[in-house]
């Protein structure tokens, strides 16, 4: 008889331990993380653009980690890596862009110079940031 009740209370505990891993997972897969590959481009540097209104409405500094991007909500921070040299920054999104066929992100130029793509104009980058 005692082994009877004993094996109901592990079978409780298991499927309570169950219940919280599948929770877990669940959790865990709400906030993955995306990537995106292509071409990223830099402005601020004798455009104009610099202390013009972005999208979001800020005033853009091409000294501070910003970015534009087609469709990420303003807010969003996303690791920006040079796949020629490995070299990572985040930044946030504050504006919308780039225009042109095949660029993905539009950089400031602190964030071009962190990444070391500022003398090219363009790299070759991977994005990373957390679905919202």
């Amino acid at each position: 008889m005692k082994n009877f009740y004993r094996l109901g209370i592990e079978r409780k505990i298991l499927s309570g331990l169950w219940v919280m891993a599948s929770g877990l997972l669940l959790l865990v897969g709400c906030s993955r993380k995306i990537t995106e590959s292509g071409q990223a481009s830099f402005y601020g540097a004798g455009d104009g653009f610099n202390g013009k209104k972005t999208a979001n409405g800020e005033t853009f500094n091409k000294n501070k980690l910003t970015a534009a991007h087609k469709t990420l909500p303003f807010g969003t921070i996303v690791k920006v890596t040079n796949l020629s040299n490995g070299q990572s920054v985040k930044v946030r999104i504050n504006d919308r862009g780039p225009f042109v066929k095949g660029r993905i992100i539009d950089l400031s130029e602190k964030a071009a110079k962190k990444i070391d793509m500022r003398t090219k104009g363009v790299a070759e980058v991977k994005l990373r940031y957390k679905k919202k």
